[in-house]
């Protein structure tokens, strides 16, 4: 039976390769290539390549996506974008434009990491992402063989940061765009901060590679992106101790880092870089696509949405969010996500809204009436459910309230007095996952949080078992009511899927074929986590120390969620001080954090309040 399955797997993975060697074949003999420098409106010209049917029989709208990462393929090789992701567009006989942005590989100019939009430039030569993308549009209109006058930007992460500044520049030619968990707020959320926290592995890991020196356009890999550290990442961020440190590791050469540590706030600086400042009057149609499990980008994808909705209300708008960490949705086959599995390829679902929005947009052809403005798979069901809006208008915020004695309940506490207290050590922080590895995984966001539990400075909270299934979709907000014996800490709130004792994967229903039952008795499913940096609880743009041992509130949102905690199992709520080296640790005083001392981090006694008049709880957004 294993060897029949193993040769299963290997006949599927043989057809793949081999429909894609066809499908290059096919574009080689199809396509054609050409090299170019676009001159931009300040005289700086950024390196294009241009993909063109050399089919004559019809005009052809063009698909654009522009990267800081580099678009690869130099030279006489195609892109295998082309017969990968953007097989179907090239059966369709798109022209295909691949940028590299300003400052990166082969453009000139210098980068600027998430560049400010600016509208309103005051000189012609004046610059942005967006004016970048409109004179790049105005010139493939001009010198592009049978362009149909229709252009299409697409892409995903940081790439999606560049799909939004296309529909701001207002070029009357774009038409749509595709922005996938696109890089939106990184003070609020996404990959560096989430609520004024510093997402420490990702950012260290991140800005070394994507901010390094490029002092000449070059196609080859610059120097600076050599790992810094070989062991474990807990034991190396746990041992290189206060930021400072790790400021000192990298030097003076990665320029975004140190504009971090000199902007601790959430100040004008970080406000220019949020890209939902200029999201009015929207003309282009918008997908906005991203995964329910993104750990890097999951906050820009839900934020972005509800931004344009709002903002540009007769945008034609549209989201597509699935079951999948960040770019899963680009994958051939998107089934499970760590110990967590779907019931069916999920990816299927965005390939075919992409090219029914882009086609219809660009082409004209077929029809997007079927589309709903929001649609949205929901985890624990494993469900598809459509909404005219989002968050879905017949949620109800519903609170879950901690009890004594690690209750979780939807009544409110009677007690006069009652809390729950813990010890928060910053020199033995509560790791993010249980196993040992070098970089940040995808899987601790559906991780089983039973390692967790057993930590005296974690602390739950465990409805009993559910009589009926309780349906979640749109944010999450959680409401506590603490003190903290020192003057400063933060409140990561981890919410929890606990799988009743008896509970199996079949894995024929679960599409893996071999007939064997997958045991996850008493799984601990993450749903959602995140953390709130104390000292901004009242606000990000002035922080505040906290009065010892004197009871306040820090309320947040956590990321919106859509989830079905079906009949039998319970909901568990989870509290921490530490979530590391996911996030970097908090001194627990009130000093400058990016440039304190190792002797500045203390432990913090911390209680979480559920008596009656000090009342923590959990909105829930409630589906009935």
């Amino acid at each position: 039976m294993k060897r029949t399955y193993i040769l299963f797997i290997f006949l599927a993975f043989f057809a793949i390769s081999y429909s894609q060697v066809i499908d290059k074949k096919w574009v080689k003999e199809n396509y054609t290539k050409r090299e170019v420098m676009i001159p931009m409106r300040d005289g700086i010209k950024l390196y294009t390549a241009i993909y063109e049917p050399i089919s004559k029989s019809e005009k052809h709208p063009v698909l654009m996506s522009r990267t800081p990462y580099s678009i690869g393929n130099y030279g006489n090789e195609m892109n295998n974008q082309l017969w990968n992701s953007w097989r179907e567009y090239s059966k369709e006989g798109y022209i295909f434009v691949f940028q590299d942005v300003r400052g990166k590989w082969m453009s000139e100019g210098n980068f600027v990491d998430v560049r400010p939009f600016n509208p309103n430039k005051k000189k012609e030569t004046d610059i942005d992402e967006a004016s970048d993308t409109y004179d790049t549009v105005e010139w493939l209109l001009k010198n592009t063989v049978d362009n149909n006058g229709n252009v299409g930007v697409s892409g995903c992460s940081y790439l999606g940061f560049y799909s939004l500044m296309a529909a701001l520049s207002n070029h009357p030619a774009i038409k749509a765009i595709c922005p996938q968990a696109p890089v939106t707020d990184w003070f609020m959320g996404d990959d560096i901060h989430h609520n004024g926290a510093l997402m420490l592995s990702d950012a260290f890991s991140f800005l070394p590679y994507i901010d390094r020196p490029r002092p000449l356009p070059t196609a080859s890999q610059t120097e600076g992106s050599k790992p810094f550290y070989t062991t474990d990442e807990y034991s190396f961020f746990l041992k290189s101790g206060a930021i400072k440190n790790l400021t000192k590791l990298l030097g003076d050469s990665i320029k975004f880092w140190n504009d971090v540590t000199e902007h601790p706030n959430y100040d004008s600086w970080w406000k220019a870089r949020n890209t939902r400042n200029g999201c009015y009057n929207i003309k282009p149609a918008v997908l906005v696509v991203g995964g329910l499990f993104d750990a890097e980008d999951g906050y820009g994808t839900w934020e972005l949405y509800k931004t344009i909705n709002k903002q540009s209300p007769d945008t034609k708008l549209n989201l597509v969010i699935g079951p999948w960490n960040h770019g899963g949705w680009l994958s051939d086959y998107s089934t499970y996500l760590g110990n967590i599995r779907f019931g069916s390829n999920t990816s299927i679902y965005f390939k075919e809204s992409e090219n029914k929005f882009f086609n219809y947009y660009l082409k004209g052809k077929g029809n997007v009436e079927d589309m709903k403005k929001a649609t949205v798979f929901f985890s624990g069901e494993n469900k598809w459910k459509a909404f005219d809006s989002w968050p879905p208008k017949e949620k109800v915020m519903t609170p879950l309230y901690l009890g004594d004695k690690g209750t979780l309940q939807f009544t409110a506490p009677n007690t006069a007095s009652s809390y729950t207290e813990y010890t928060s050590d910053p020199s033995n922080p509560v790791p993010y996952t249980a196993r040992i590895q070098q970089n940040r995984g995808i899987e601790y966001m559906t991780d089983d949080q039973r390692f967790a539990e057993r930590r005296p400075d974690v602390i739950s909270f465990e409805t009993e078992p559910l009589k009926e299934d309780l349906t979640l979709g749109g944010e999450l907000i959680a409401d506590l009511k603490v003190s903290i014996s020192t003057t400063d800490a933060d409140f990561v709130v981890k919410l929890i899927d606990v799988f009743p004792d008896d509970f199996s994967y079949d894995a024929k229903v679960y599409g893996e074929g071999n007939g064997q039952s997958y045991q996850m008795n008493g799984y601990q499913m993450l749903v959602r986590g995140d953390v709130m940096r104390g000292r901004y609880r009242n606000s990000f743009e002035q922080p505040e120390a906290f009065v010892p041992n004197k009871p306040t509130t820090v309320s947040f949102k956590l990321t919106d969620i859509a989830h079905t905690f079906m009949k039998g199992h319970r909901v568990m709520i989870q509290i921490q001080s530490s979530w590391f080296p996911l996030v970097d640790r908090n001194p627990q005083q009130f000093v400058d954090i990016y440039h304190c001392n190792d002797s500045d981090f203390i432990k913090s006694d911390i209680k979480i309040y559920h008596q009656q008049n000090q009342a923590s709880r959990i909105l829930l957004p409630v589906l009935k």
